[in-house]
């Protein structure tokens, strides 16, 4: 028995060690989730900014044309918000790599600015977001877990239900 509770403990402590050796990609696979095509601009701005390292990611919508359309609170469900918001968080994820040729670049999310396209007497903002910061968290472990805000606005570009910036900060190279 004393051997058995050695084992586990050891198995306890190397499991994070395991888990933390798959790349974000591998991790998202595992997940069942693969990148789209990156998006590209629709107007006068980058989908990305890289100063030093730290990434500024533009606002997204999902990529390859498949936003989640309506208002929460009206036309969408929290439910199909939160799909919405892992959309999103696939297509940030897609533009990520575009810019730095590699998930595995990214050291920590900072900050994670989330927009839900509501009605005035919606309050399920951050449950909502919760789908993007859930597949960040699932493609970098705790350093997807960012500062966050999930807030209401009265339109997005396109009647988007969801539009998510982020910033990022990325190993020294």
């Amino acid at each position: 028995m004393k051997n058995f509770i050695v084992s586990t403990a050891a198995l306890l402590i190397l499991m994070p060690l395991v888990a933390s050796a798959n790349s974000p990609e591998e991790n998202l696979k595992a997940a069942g989730f693969t990148l789209p095509a990156p998006v590209k601009p629709i107007a006068n701005y980058v989908t990305w900014r890289r100063a030093g390292n730290i990434l500024y990611l533009s606002g997204h919508g999902a990529c390859e044309g498949k936003s989640v359309l309506g208002k929460l609170g009206q036309d969408v469900s929290v439910e199909q918000g939160y799909d919405a918001a892992q959309l999103v968080g696939l297509c940030a994820l897609a533009t990520i790599k575009e810019a730095t040729g590699d998930l595995s670049t990214v050291k920590q999310v900072l900050q994670i600015t989330g927009m839900v396209n509501a009605t005035d007497d919606f309050t399920g903002h951050s449950l909502v977001i919760n789908g993007f910061s859930d597949i960040f968290v699932t493609a970098f472990g705790d350093d997807g877990k960012a500062a966050r805000a999930a807030v209401g606005m009265s339109s997005l570009p396109g009647n988007m239900a969801v539009e998510v910036s982020a910033v990022l900060e990325l190993n020294v190279s």
